[in-house]
């Protein structure tokens, strides 16, 4: 089983608990301290990004391919599975 199928079953599985807490990660950096805290998956976050950007939330001024890169980085910081925002 690939990696990504890995973490799709597990992802999966969480679903189908009384109670599943995801954490928002910000970044690669944020996403290595969530995975240490224990949390069994990360969000990516729209507003965190556009933030540490120094940009509003909402606006269209985060470009996709600035997103896709941070998702990127903050699914190869951690072994959990990651959803986007």
């Amino acid at each position: 089983m690939t990696a990504q199928a890995s973490r799709a079953e597990l992802f999966q599985r969480l679903h189908s608990k009384d109670v599943f807490v995801v954490a928002n990660a910000a970044d690669a950096g944020s996403a290595r301290l969530l995975t240490g805290l224990g949390f069994p998956a990360l969000a990516t976050t729209s507003a965190g990004l556009a933030y540490a950007l120094g940009r509003a939330d909402g606006a269209n001024l985060v470009t996709r391919d600035e997103a896709l890169a941070n998702a990127a980085a903050i699914v190869a910081a951690t072994r959990l599975p990651v959803s986007a925002d």
